[in-house]
């Protein structure tokens, strides 16, 4: 059966409305999609071939619930995206021209 193109961005809206998956915008706007493990996490994002890492930040997590105590926030939520060059596109990579 075909899919139409606008029925695969309104699951996969939805899907990331119920945490299912996770977004990220790039710097150009554009929505990308990926299917992350459960639990709080954050990430480390290549910005040349778009590898990603799920990495955990306890330091993070107390910096957040600190800087909204001490403001008076509550129920406070956040997300944490570093970019960087992987291994294989930084210096010295395969995929460095």
């Amino acid at each position: 059966a075909r899919i139409g193109l606008a029925t695969v961005y309104r699951v996969l809206g939805r899907m990331a409305d119920q945490g299912e998956v996770d977004v990220f915008v790039r710097p150009d706007g554009e929505s990308t999609y990926r299917l992350c493990s459960t639990g709080h996490h954050h990430h480390l994002v290549c910005r040349t071939c778009g590898t990603t890492v799920e990495v955990a930040a306890p330091t993070v997590e107390r910096w957040a619930n600190q800087v909204a105590a001490a403001a008076g926030f509550t129920d406070v939520s956040h997300t944490v995206e570093l970019t960087g060059l992987c291994q294989e596109c930084g210096p010295g990579g395969r995929l460095t021209p």
